[in-house]
């Protein structure tokens, strides 16, 4: 599938999109609290998601059985939503979702803290959210792909943290996976040059310890190999001839000063 540019009413459909997304995990995220457990996570993104009339992009999705990958402690990602596992105290949960408004996807995730979390889970945190930012800067029209990858790994890596290898960003769009790969690391050739209208989905996954994780026998949930912690930060970006604007940013995180959308400053 070759690289997209996406039309004037294909960005109004993914903004839309995002937008809902941005609720779902805001509205989520607020949720969380010691005792639930990852399958009531998961019911309750589902109902958000579709009350919002949107389809989970997730469920069936190459035989995934849930809405909402909910990714405990050293899980990195594609944790599988369970009756039997419980959240708690001090734990990171990263919640990674994604969701299909009128044929179009959305794509993002982020890393939540419960109750009184350690110094280093906060710090992990706020390093993996840092690093999308770090690439984010050259994520415009004219620059080149693994700039952003550079700019992803470098940060995390000056941190002293591991960045996964095995898994990367990627397109998005009308499909919930299209070309191109976004590796959040530095590679040796410069990928694609940037267009206005490309759809991005950038999603550092950043590890406490070593990069190297390993999948467990359900096939899906990326463990840290070490045993570490892993957090994980994602947006679906649109490529303009300016800034990039961040389609899934939430309203807390504009609020926050993370993030100041175009024609806002």
């Amino acid at each position: 599938m070759a690289v997209t540019i996406k039309s004037a009413r294909e960005i109004e459909l993914m903004r839309a999109a995002g937008k809902i997304l941005a609720k779902v995990h805001q509205n989520l995220g607020k949720a969380l609290e010691p005792g639930m457990t990852t399958l009531e996570i998961d019911q309750i993104g589902e109902e958000m998601i579709r009350s919002y009339g949107c389809i989970p992009s997730f469920k069936n999705y190459q035989g995934y059985p849930a809405s909402v990958c909910v990714s405990v402690n050293n899980e990195v990602v594609h944790g599988i939503p369970s009756q039997k596992r419980r959240i708690k105290d001090g734990d990171i949960v990263s919640l990674d979702i994604g969701v299909i408004y009128k044929g179009y996807h959305s794509d993002a995730a982020r890393t939540h803290g419960i109750g009184e979390i350690s110094e280093n889970a906060a710090r992990l945190i706020k390093r993996t959210r840092e690093s999308f930012f770090a690439g984010l800067r050259f994520a415009t029209a004219g620059c080149y792909l693994h700039q952003i990858s550079k700019a992803i790994g470098d940060y995390a890596e000056k941190g002293g943290y591991g960045v996964v290898r095995d898994l990367v960003g990627h397109g998005i769009g009308s499909h919930l996976h299209e070309e191109p790969e976004v590796p959040n690391f530095r590679k040796l050739t410069r990928g694609i040059r940037l267009r206005p209208g490309m759809t991005l989905a950038v999603e550092p996954m950043i590890n406490e310890g070593t990069g190297n994780v390993e999948w467990m026998d359900d096939n899906w949930t990326v463990v840290t190999q070490d045993g570490k912690l892993s957090a994980h930060y994602e947006n679906t970006i649109l490529i303009t001839k300016s800034r990039p604007e961040i389609l899934s940013i939430t309203e807390d995180e504009i609020a926050g000063g993370i993030w100041v959308p175009e024609g806002s400053l």
